[in-house]
């Protein structure tokens, strides 16, 4: 049987967390979930301003009281002084996993020069993976599905292709996504009675 995984969503926005404007981070991640995830999953999701002390607490609790295996958060990964995403979830992680912030560099980095000035990144706290993702609702999708040409060739692969296999190798519960949207790879199983090389 499938077990259900809960995910949590933050979003960090100073006006949006004060009704300024509407939130676009989090319906934008909850479509793209909602399209990709072959697997049942639950969603947390919380809205909160750019202030570092309530970021840290909020990651805290959506994994060690709400149980989420996976936390994807939005804004404020930017060189602004109130940018303080990076800085709140390597405080809270146990492991820094440097790849995805380089992966989503580069997605980003072939539309915008600016690319460079973010600040993204993942760490691991405990079995859960925490994901920090650009804030517009369309480097959301591009830096978790990658990028196609016309023919839907992979042309650089997005984030999400390795975080289920992230998940397995810290003991979180296993993830499969519907591949037209977001192809998994997980390394194939040797033969039985092959030798380790």
């Amino acid at each position: 049987m499938t077990k259900t995984i809960r995910i949590g969503l933050v979003s960090v926005s100073d006006r949006a967390s004060q009704g300024v404007y509407r939130d676009e981070g989090l319906p934008a991640l909850e479509q793209w979930l909602t399209g990709a995830l072959a697997t049942p999953f639950e969603l947390e999701r919380r809205l909160i301003p750019d202030e570092q002390d309530q970021i840290e607490a909020t990651l805290v609790e959506l994994v060690d009281t709400a149980g989420c295996s996976l936390v994807l958060t939005t804004g404020g990964t930017g060189p602004a002084r109130r940018d303080v995403t990076p800085e709140a979830t390597a405080a809270v992680g146990d492991r820094v996993m440097p790849g995805f912030g380089e992966q989503m560099r580069q997605i980003s980095l072939q539309f915008v020069p600016t690319a460079i000035l973010s600040r993204q990144l993942a760490v691991i706290r405990g079995h859960a993976l925490i994901v920090n993702l650009p804030g517009q609702p369309r480097a959301i999708r591009e830096t978790l599905e990658g990028l196609r040409d016309d023919e839907g060739k992979t042309l650089v692969s997005g984030i999400f292709a390795a975080i289920p296999y992230c998940l397995d190798l810290i003991g979180a519960p296993r993830i499969e996504t519907h591949e037209a949207v977001c192809e998994v790879f997980r390394p194939k199983p040797k033969p039985a009675g092959t030798q380790p090389s």
